[in-house]
């Protein structure tokens, strides 16, 4: 079931976003969460650091696990999802580095890794998962075409995503890699509850089909019409098709 909230600013998204991830933060007990990465939840981010920072909110006992991460990028690469993690959120609360997990994609076995991955993930039941949304309909790099039962694996990335994502690197899109290790939709199905970040007029078509279009691999995240609780934060320019 989806719960829509449309906001005017960026910012304001990002605090309506919060008061969710508030109340799994401050449930009765600790909290796994799912996190993303990318321009989307950063606001987000900057809202759980406002809240340790103010409020004294501990992440020493939470686990964290992330949707994704590029292949073939070494974790210190200013692009990798391990560096974004902790430039924008990791950092700047009290979590352990053990208790961070973000797939490998810097390793011999790429297949392998991501396999490790779900094992892991699978101990554990996330509480909130945090989703972007691709302008093509994925959620975190599971591509149009990817089967709706698919769990940890490894995502050959569309030339529509690596040229979204150009604009991280330099403009280049011969820098972006071409593969990913990702949480499959199965894997983030799993989560009892699930915040979607999306704003911009770009992003207008892929939340219409995630929402009213038919659920089809076409449409990645229209899978997410089968979830029980998802809550979906929006601009009024990504709710314009809606």
């Amino acid at each position: 079931m989806f719960h829509v909230t449309v906001k005017d600013t960026y910012d304001e998204v990002s605090a309506e976003a919060f008061k969710v991830m508030k109340e799994v933060m401050y449930g009765d007990h600790t909290p796994v969460l799912g996190l993303a990465t990318g321009s989307s939840p950063v606001g987000l981010y900057k809202e759980m650091i406002r809240d340790h920072n103010e409020n004294g909110t501990s992440y020493k006992d939470i686990l964290t696990f992330n949707l994704d991460e590029y292949i073939g990028l070494p974790r210190d690469h200013r692009e990798s999802y391990w560096t974004f993690m902790h430039v924008n959120l990791f950092n700047h609360v009290d979590i352990p580095d053990e208790n961070v997990h973000v797939p490998l994609g810097c390793g011999e076995d790429p297949e392998a890794d991501c396999a490790a991955y779900e094992e892991e993930l699978a101990k554990h039941t996330v509480d909130v998962q945090v989703l972007g949304i691709g302008s093509d309909g994925h959620i975190a790099f599971n591509e149009p075409g990817c089967p709706f039962d698919s769990v940890t694996h490894v995502m050959d990335l569309t030339e529509q995503t690596r040229q979204d994502n150009a604009r991280f690197f330099d403009g280049d899109i011969n820098q972006v890699p071409t593969k990913a290790c990702t949480m499959g939709l199965a894997s983030i199905m799993r989560a009892k509850k699930i915040i979607l970040i999306a704003t911009g007029a770009n992003k207008a078509d892929a939340v219409y089909g995630m929402m009213k279009g038919p659920k089809t691999v076409d449409c990645p995240a229209s899978i997410l019409q089968d979830h029980a609780e998802v809550y979906v934060f929006l601009d009024k320019e990504a709710a314009s098709k809606l």
